[in-house]
Order: structure tokens, then C-alpha cells, then sequence
């Protein structure tokens, strides 16, 4: 209870993120889980994800789709290869599926989701519920998207800090903008997720602890985040090329833990990119409060091609191979999955009851 008592003392979460004793780590994440079993239950959702094109707009410092990568060879499934994964999941008992691209705002774009979304819930008879991550939009936008059957979102900010923010993106890329993007989200009436990088340069512990105040003050739903790995054509790279893959994991362990123990009862994810620096990362991000796993269902023919940072995991692994084996090292860890089931963020509901 020590630990939970002082979870919202900015000096006792910095330090937390500067510890390094195994066994004190071991002990901050069994209280995660355990707020997460108060809070949240003791199932895992998992959420298809469907990462159906690399084009983007944006040119973020660090993304490894961004527009001026220009020896990344682009595609875009098609209509019925999205339909397609999205039955897929269906047929596998997924609650839901996350929709996943590059930041498009053309007019093309907005119709292709608004028609994908609503043949999807015609598909699966309004079943298979529907998340979307595809960057800064209008308000009319995110409406249609909306009204077609999408109700979750998920716009990751990367950082809370305005001066990081400048660092990692293009004079043109507005922090506000995005802010204000969630903000629009959330009045329409999406369960809103966001989250940052962890382990950036130029980054501090004081950066990672406002970053938990920002999701708490953004009164978020869920809350999608993991450890910054580089990807070696984008401009932003480590200083001197001193990048501590065991010490990226560690921080993003106990981003999860802390996270877990201040917003209660939000949606936190298990992020792929724990997996990249650990073999069972996703598994032990479960273990440390996270209670959401995106299992790629993208077809493997283009997974290479959305890479966000480099060394990404199952590259090569189809959605029947990738569901056996996140089942099975669940199960050796006594997780229950929750197959069928939205998983909705308990903190959306009592927003909803309170506006």
C-alpha cells in the first residue's frame, strides 16, 4: 500500500523512474497489477491491428513512415483486403480491431474509412468493435468516422512537453493542434486514448512525470505508449549512438506501472515495442499494469513496410501463428484473455455518467 499512497508525489514517481534494484521494481509492479485488478479485472483484450497503409503527410523527426523517407516503397490495402483481416479477427473471437495508418486528410482518404468502417460493422453485424489511429483530423471528420461506427480513437501527443514536442517535429507540426484534436475527440463522444515515447532524447524523468499529469489532466480513456526505439532513416537518433535497450525496457515497465497506479481505471497497452527490446515484453508489460495487446493482423506481405522504428518484431508472422503464441505465453503466466469482448475503458463509463 506504501507504494500506492505516494503514487502521486512528483518526487517519489522520479525516482521511480531512476530506480534500478530489481527487486524494488518487482514490488512497484505487483502493486500495478494489483490496482489493476481493483480497477480494471484480471482480463487481457486484445485488439487486431490492421496497419493498412504507410502514406503520410507528416515528417515527425523520429517516425520511420514519414514523408520525405523516400526509399520506403508506399502501399494501401485495398478495400476488401482490410474487409478481409477485419473477418479474420471476427472469425478469431477479437473484441475489436484498430484501424492504423499514416496522417491523411484528403477528402479520398475520409470517405475510404467512413465506407470501411460502416462495412465492417455490417459485416460482423455490429459486433467487432472498431478503434481508430490515424492522426490529426477535422471535427467533421472524426463526426463521420464516428457516426459510421468507430468509438474509440487513439492520438498519441509522444510528449507532453511542449519544448520536446518542437525537438521531434517540423516548424509546421502544431502541439496545440493535436491538443485540441483530443479535446474534439473527446466532445464528440470517442473513448480517447493517447501516450508518448519513452526513453527520447533530450527527454528527463521530470518530462516522463508531467507526461502521466498531462493523461490524468486530459481525463484520457486509454493510454497507448512505449519505449522510443530509433529508426536508422529518420533524422532524430540517440547521442553518440549510446542507445541502452535494457534500460528503454525498464522505463517503459515502470511508464506502465505508475501510469497504472494514478489514472486506476483507464485502458493501458502492452506496446509491440516492449516485445522488440524483450523477447516477452508485451507479457511482462501485462505484469506491470497494462491490460490491452494489439496482435498484428496486417497481412505479412506489408508488414516491412510500416516500420516505425527499426527491429520490429514479427515481421514474418502470420494472425493465426501470432494468436497461438501470445495465448500460450499469456497462459504460462495465468492470464486470462478476454475473447468477444470490446474491453471498454471502465473510466469512459463514469465519464459518460458525469457529463
Amino acid at each position: 500500500m506504501g507504494i500506492l499512497m505516494n503514487a502521486l508525489s512528483r518526487e517519489k514517481m522520479r525516482e521511480w523512474l531512476c530506480e534500478k534494484d530489481p527487486q524494488k521494481l518487482e514490488n512497484l509492479y505487483r502493486q500495478a497489477r494489483e490496482e489493476k485488478l481493483r480497477w480494471i479485472g484480471s482480463k487481457v483484450y486484445f485488439r487486431g491491428l490492421i496497419e493498412f497503409s504507410n502514406f503520410c503527410s507528416k515528417n515527425c523527426h523520429y517516425c520511420g513512415i514519414r514523408r520525405d523517407h523516400d526509399i520506403l516503397k508506399r502501399y494501401s490495402m485495398s478495400e476488401e483486403e482490410i474487409l478481409e483481416c477485419a473477418q479474420m479477427a471476427y472469425a478469431m473471437d477479437y473484441g475489436s480491431i484498430v484501424l492504423q495508418s499514416g496522417e491523411r486528410q484528403d477528402d479520398s482518404f475520409i470517405l475510404f474509412i467512413e465506407k470501411i468502417i460502416q462495412k465492417v460493422k455490417d459485416l460482423t453485424s455490429q459486433q467487432l468493435g472498431i478503434t481508430l489511429s490515424l492522426g490529426e483530423q477535422r471535427a467533421e471528420t472524426y463526426e463521420r468516422w464516428f457516426h459510421a461506427g468507430a468509438h474509440r480513437y487513439l492520438l498519441r501527443m509522444e510528449t507532453s512537453s511542449r519544448e520536446l514536442y518542437r525537438k521531434l517535429h517540423p516548424a509546421d507540426h502544431s502541439f496545440d493542434a493535436r491538443l485540441n484534436c483530443l479535446k474534439t475527440l473527446r466532445r464528440i463522444g470517442y473513448q480517447v486514448g493517447t501516450g508518448v515515447m519513452i526513453g527520447l532524447p533530450f527527454q528527463t524523468e521530470d518530462d516522463l512525470v508531467d507526461d502521466i499529469f498531462f493523461f490524468k489532466e486530459e481525463d484520457v480513456d486509454m493510454i497507448g505508449m512505449g519505449p522510443y526505439i530509433p529508426h536508422a532513416n529518420t533524422p532524430l537518433t540517440w547521442p553518440d549512438g549510446d542507445y541502452n535497450a535494457a534500460d528503454h525496457f525498464r522505463l517503459g515497465l515502470v511508464m506502465i506501472a505508475l501510469t497504472r497506479l494514478v489514472l486506476q481505471d483507464v485502458n493501458i497497452a502492452a506496446a509491440t515495442a516492449l516485445q522488440t527490446l524483450n523477447p516477452k515484453g508485451r507479457e511482462r508489460g501485462v505484469c506491470a499494469g497494462a491490460n490491452i495487446i494489439m496482435p498484428n493482423i496486417t497481412p505479412t506481405t506489408y508488414r516491412s513496410l510500416y516500420k516505425l522504428y527499426d527491429n520490429k518484431p514479427c515481421l514474418d508472422e502470420n494472425a493465426d501463428l501470432c494468436k497461438s503464441c501470445l495465448e500460450k505465453r499469456l497462459a504460462h503466466d495465468g492470464i486470462q484473455i478476454g475473447y468477444g469482448e470490446w474491453g471498454d475503458s471502465p473510466h469512459f463509463s463514469k465519464r459518460q455518467k458525469t457529463t
